[in-house]
């Protein structure tokens, strides 16, 4: 699971947590950070989320391993997704 970490972010200049050149307008305000790591991890499984189509009649088994990727990347056991009952056959 991603970290974040809790630091002050100036809302003028864009100064987080170190020197920068302050344009006088400086207000800190409090932020959260995360990896760029991390970011683009998240960033790749919504992307592929986004841009996958199951074929006919797949949608399920595509669903489930879009489900246990996402689990895996959040710190869960992957193999404890729920089944989904059969849907009936129109």
């Amino acid at each position: 699971m991603a970290q974040t970490i809790k630091a002050w972010q100036c809302i003028g200049c864009g100064r987080v947590e170190a020197d920068g050149r302050c344009i006088g307008i400086c207000e800190d305000r409090p932020v959260r950070l995360v990896s760029a790591a991390d970011y683009e991890i998240l960033e790749a499984f919504v992307r592929r989320l986004a841009t996958s189509t199951p074929r006919d009649g797949q949608w399920e088994r595509s669903y489930l391993a879009l489900q246990r990727q996402a689990r895996a990347l959040v710190g869960l056991d992957p193999d404890q997704v729920p089944k989904l009952a059969p849907q009936p056959q129109l």
